[in-house]
Order: structure tokens, then C-alpha cells, then sequence
């Protein structure tokens, strides 16, 4: 599994965990956690995004 991958996938969970009504600090924490995904995701080099053939 490409890294794009696994951060989308944890990108997905980390929404339907929002979506589940959660308490205020744990919605700041997964805001937080989506912030990461969103930074890491547009640092990745252009190549990543399309995924690694050799995997």
C-alpha cells in the first residue's frame, strides 16, 4: 500500500469518527490529525501521489 494510500485511508476513518458526534476535545484532536494528514499529503513529491510500480 502506497503512502497516499494509507494517509487517505486514515484520512477516511479519522472523517467517520467525526461524523460519530464525538466530545469536543476528541473532535480537536481528530481536526488535529486531519490537519497532519493534509500537510503530509501536499508535501509528498508528485511522483508518490501516483504510487510506486515496484510495490
Amino acid at each position: 500500500m502506497s503512502t497516499v494510500a494509507k494517509l487517505l485511508a486514515r484520512k477516511e476513518r479519522l472523517l467517520a469518527q467525526l461524523e460519530s458526534d464525538p466530545g469536543p476535545n476528541e473532535r480537536e484532536e481528530i481536526e488535529r490529525m486531519l490537519a497532519q494528514i493534509e500537510t503530509a499529503l501536499s508535501l509528498l513529491e508528485p511522483g508518490d501521489v501516483v504510487g510506486r510500480r515496484d510495490e
